[in-house]
């Protein structure tokens, strides 16, 4: 069927799980491309909700394969998907589910897809978690063009033992490049010492430090979700992977700063569009 909507609207799809509370996850995500002026999808590929009874842990449940086959030949077979992005996943059926829908789009898949790369779902045992990462770092990263990993992210990726300085953030996003030839986006904020939140960009070539003042020691829920969305949408309206990070990191330091003034729940869109 082809596009369905304003041609001159880009097409966003964020393949991730849902988060109840509304400030990460899809649901970010969603909130995310619209704000930045693309038309977003979502298959879902499992529910989340936090556990007031037990310390606020995960509860997780994976959605069913077939399920998310279905959601996937659905959307490619309506829509011209400009650019996606891969979030949560969380058990190695679903990875595999979703590198073999994408893999089976030859050049008709999406120019640009940008991975999240959730390796650790704290709802899960040791033992599936290992499974899981490993099943990630197998089947779709290899598919990605971009990738924007936090702190410990880039540790498991890189294989390094510890990031501790910039120049250690800048060794692991060489790295992760030299290891899927994705642009990476490797993410310090606040787990670096220093006044800054700093973050990585590395493309082969060109090696950039994004840098923008702390708001706090605590790092937000759901920032690294609307982070890999908006790095989605601007790359689906033609920015380059830079200019994608960019807009991107200023994106959500204005949503922290403007959390940090109303002492609200993280949600980008609607404290940027209120502050």
């Amino acid at each position: 069927m082809g596009r369905m909507t304003d041609p001159n609207v880009p097409i966003t799809l964020t393949i991730a799980g849902s988060e109840a509370t509304g400030g990460a996850g899809a649901q970010a995500d969603l909130k995310t491309f619209q704000s930045l002026g693309t038309f977003g999808m979502v298959a879902l590929t499992c529910i989340v909700s936090f556990d007031p009874k037990a310390d606020w842990g995960h509860r997780f449940v994976p959605v069913d394969a077939g399920v998310i086959a279905d959601q996937l030949e659905a959307q490619f077979a309506c829509y011209t998907v400009d650019a996606l992005k891969v979030g949560m996943l969380g058990t190695p059926v679903t990875i595999e589910t979703v590198a073999d829908a994408l893999s089976g789009l030859g050049e008709a898949r999406p120019a640009h897809v940008v991975v999240d790369p959730v390796l650790i779902c704290k709802g899960q045992e040791p033992g599936a978690a290992l499974d899981t990462d490993n099943a990630l770092k197998q089947h779709i990263l290899p598919l990605a063009t971009f990738v924007t990993p936090n702190h410990f992210e880039s540790m498991a990726l890189s294989g390094m033992e510890s990031i501790d300085s910039i120049e250690d953030l800048a060794q692991a996003a060489k790295r992760i490049y030299d290891s899927c030839g994705a642009a990476v986006l490797a993410k310090g904020g606040v787990r670096l010492a220093g006044a800054a939140a700093q973050d990585v960009f590395y493309d082969g070539t060109s090696l950039e430090v994004l840098s923008a003042p702390k708001i706090g020691e605590v790092a937000v829920s759901g920032a690294g979700c609307t982070l890999a969305a908006a790095v989605t949408a601007e790359l689906a309206k033609g920015a380059t992977p830079f200019e994608a990070a960019s807009a991107a990191k200023a994106l959500v330091t204005r949503g922290i700063e403007a959390r940090m003034r109303s002492n609200a729940p993280f949600d980008a869109v609607r404290q940027i569009a209120s502050a």
